[in-house]
């Protein structure tokens, strides 16, 4: 990966942004993609929305959620400590011991995400996942008058930035879903704004919002854009860690290339093209069944208005949901390569009806 590109990243991961507070990871994003597209806007529901041909009646969409999940403060005890709702699908089985950011109207606020010592915990409970109810976030507060000079209920909390290189081209951070794929569908605008791209193709790549909590920002841009075609990049679960059962998920490796999917939001002819296409160019891919149609932005996509041709690209993650995600850069640039090559090829008189 150039070193732009790892930059972009890099500064992306870093930005916090739960569901419904996504402005800061969208500046990142919109200010990184300008340099790459015709035109770029914000719609109200805070979906950012790159451009390349926007005259051209047909329309392919691709989407990668910027949103990733926290939580939202709903109480302030006597004593100062922050009691907080999750937003979006939390394990409350990783969270005690780590740090968070509380985005306030000032400025980020730094906590701990605390429990009771084990201990001082009965026995009977040792080896259970504390609620995260029974949590709390720790900004040092003197008491609750304390806490309320900096932080205010309603305010969002994140996992704190903690980006780090591993080995092989394998990298982890919070927010892995789905910073990567808007990452990718930034990257692509890159790709095809130094390519000979058709005219009467218009390339939608947006970095939509609010995934986690039921995939309303692609609902919503969907619609607005009206696509023929929708390609969505979301995370993808890996299966090449002890305990991962390969009957679920498939043979899913880091650094082996994007996942291609089968399953009822797929679109058959769609998912054929970009296989043939991965083919043609050589570039790595691996293969996984989805069984359910709502899992990802492909879901909302599929079903705008008349319907749409729509496929899912995964990005293969590691610890899903957690602090530490972990995926490969090479499967980040394998993703972007493959999803500009596809656009390359597809031309309006194209049929993607199953037969």
């Amino acid at each position: 990966m150039n070193s732009e590109s790892k930059k972009f990243l890099k500064e992306f991961l870093s930005q916090c942004g739960p569901s419904g507070f996504e402005e800061a990871s969208q500046s990142v994003w919109t200010k990184r993609t300008r340099q790459y597209a015709q035109s770029v806007k914000l719609d109200v529901h805070g979906n950012a929305i790159a451009v390349l041909n926007p005259k051209a009646d047909y329309k392919i969409m691709l989407a990668g959620h910027c949103d990733e999940i926290g939580f939202i403060i709903s109480h302030i005890t006597s004593d100062g400590f922050l009691c907080v709702v999750p937003i979006g699908g939390i394990d409350s089985g990783v969270l005690p011991g780590s740090q968070v950011k509380v985005q306030t109207e000032k400025g980020h606020i730094d906590g701990v995400i605390g429990k009771k010592p084990i201990h001082l915990m009965e026995e009977a409970d040792r080896g259970k996942s504390t609620p995260i109810k029974d949590l709390w976030v720790d900004i040092g507060a003197k008491d609750r008058e304390d806490a309320l000079k900096v932080v205010a209920l309603g305010d969002a909390i994140s996992f704190a930035p903690n980006y780090m290189d591993l080995r092989n081209n394998i990298f982890t951070s919070k927010g892995c879903d789905d910073k990567t794929g808007a990452f990718v569908v930034s990257e692509v605008m890159k790709i095809l704004s130094g390519k000979k791209l058709r005219k009467d193709i218009g390339v939608y790549s947006v970095s939509t919002v609010q995934e986690e909590v039921g995939l309303r920002g692609a609902k919503t841009s969907a619609y607005g854009i009206n696509p023929q075609v929708g390609i969505a990049v979301d995370v993808g679960f890996a299966s090449d860690t002890p305990s991962i059962d390969k009957r679920m998920v498939g043979e899913v490796s880091l650094g082996k290339g994007p996942v291609l999917h089968a399953g009822p939001a797929m679109n058959r002819a769609l998912t054929k093209l970009v296989t043939d296409v991965a083919k043609r160019k050589k570039i790595p891919y691996q293969f996984s069944s989805v069984g359910r149609p709502d899992g990802t932005d492909t879901g909302n996509i599929q079903v705008t208005r008349e319907g749409v041709a729509t496929t899912l690209i995964s990005v293969p993650n590691r610890y899903m949901h957690t602090m530490v995600e972990t995926c490969s850069l090479d499967d980040l640039e394998f993703c972007a390569q493959l999803i500009a090559e596809t656009i390359l090829v597809i031309t309006p008189k194209m049929d993607f009806i199953p037969r």
